[in-house]
């Protein structure tokens, strides 16, 4: 399983970025994706979920902002940032979330200016 996110870079605070994770090697359609960050004591905190049925989850400090959608037939998943704060700064990952344990990607690193 390869989990290739992209999208991160720096961007000014109120700006918009939109991230995007590609999986391979797996049945992307039945699987729940997960978009997660680390947090200042280097732990990683949830963001957004999205079912295989297209419910989505958010975290408290990012609802009304950020948007999570995936695109079956591309093996992606994506998170649209809007409103972005420098609170938001930090490493995004993506994940396959399984309930014997989760994929993890590698991380794309976001940096809100003030």
């Amino acid at each position: 399983v390869q989990l290739q996110a992209s999208g991160g870079g720096l961007v000014q605070a109120g700006g918009s970025l939109r991230l995007s994770c590609a999986a391979s090697g797996i049945n992307f359609s039945i699987y729940g994706m997960g978009w997660f960050r680390q947090n200042p004591r280097k732990q990683r905190e949830f963001v957004a979920t999205i079912t295989s049925a297209g419910n989505t989850n958010y975290a408290n400090s990012v609802k009304g902002r950020f948007t999570i959608s995936r695109d079956n037939a591309k093996r992606t998943v994506y998170l649209q940032m809007n409103s972005l704060k420098p609170e938001d700064t930090t490493v995004y990952t993506c994940a396959v979330l399984r309930n014997i344990g989760n994929y993890w990607g590698q991380g794309t690193l976001v940096t809100v200016s003030s």
